[in-house]
């Protein structure tokens, strides 16, 4: 395999943690990050004349921004990745497949660039990623997919998120179908993720939701992302005609944690 990291270029693949955020009350609970400043320049120790000090704090929805979902973040008849049992999931954490567990990320990183193969800023939602799809997108770029590859799929529905649209950001739901389940198998994909909200391709008639998710997490064992922004490492990549790069995506150690925020970088 070629080395990944050549140019040393950077790019922070992750959206701000404020109140603006892609959250807009589709999912109880899952707000956007609140933030507090509770210590003003107050003097903690010594002269009140000397050092002074300020603090914050953040409430923080951990799949309410740029993250990680854990494998404990679906489950399926009653089970989650290897078989351990749902209810092992309380109110005080996930006691099997916490995001905690996850000590380190970085590998190579693949950006498979859909929208810009189908030639469109944004794909249109509900437009399902097949096996087909996705090898014609690799074809296109040049790349192969190896295992232990984190892929990163661009839809072009992050451009609505950083222009303001919430609205339309959030309705965006383009992304991996079944159909493309048995390819990140094949290829052997450590983890995957997407530049939207809702990760896969949503069809709300169906008997099981979100199938890919319960597929992926407790089937596969294989983590998937969610809200990356893709947009810079899109434009540097097609103009040096490169897909690949060196990605360090840690996420935060939330002990039981069944998400994580993660700050993304790409090294090109």
């Amino acid at each position: 395999m070629p080395r990944a990291c050549r140019t040393g270029k950077t790019f922070n693949l992750s959206i701000p943690l404020d109140d603006n955020g892609p959250q807009i009350g589709f999912i109880p609970g899952r707000y956007n990050p609140i933030h507090k400043v509770f210590q003003i320049n107050e003097v903690t120790l010594g002269d009140p004349d000397g050092t002074r000090f300020s603090d914050d704090q953040m409430d923080l929805a951990l799949q309410a921004c740029t993250h990680w979902d854990a494998l404990s973040h679906s489950s399926y008849g009653g089970n989650l990745w290897n078989g351990h049992p749902a209810d092992s999931i309380t109110e005080a954490g996930a006691a099997k497949c916490g995001i905690g567990l996850v000590t380190s990320i970085v590998t190579r990183g693949v950006l498979l660039d859909v929208a810009r193969h189908l030639g469109v800023d944004v794909i249109e939602a509900g437009t399902p990623f097949t096996g087909d799809l996705l090898d014609a997108t690799c074809e296109a770029a040049g790349v192969t997919v190896e295992p232990g590859d984190v892929v990163l799929l661009r839809t072009g529905a992050m451009s609505l998120f950083l222009a303001g649209n919430r609205e339309g950001y959030a309705m965006t739901n383009a992304g991996p179908s079944l159909q493309s389940v048995d390819w990140f198998h094949d290829h052997d994909v450590a983890a995957v993720a997407t530049d939207n909200p809702t990760f896969e391709c949503v069809d709300f008639e169906r008997t099981v939701p979100l199938p890919v998710h319960a597929l992926h997490l407790v089937e596969m064992g294989m983590m998937q992302g969610q809200n990356w922004n893709l947009d810079a490492l899109a434009a540097d990549c097609a103009a040096d005609g490169r897909a690949t790069f060196l990605l360090s995506a840690t996420p935060e150690p939330v002990t039981g944690g069944t998400g994580a925020p993660v700050v993304p970088i790409a090294v090109n």
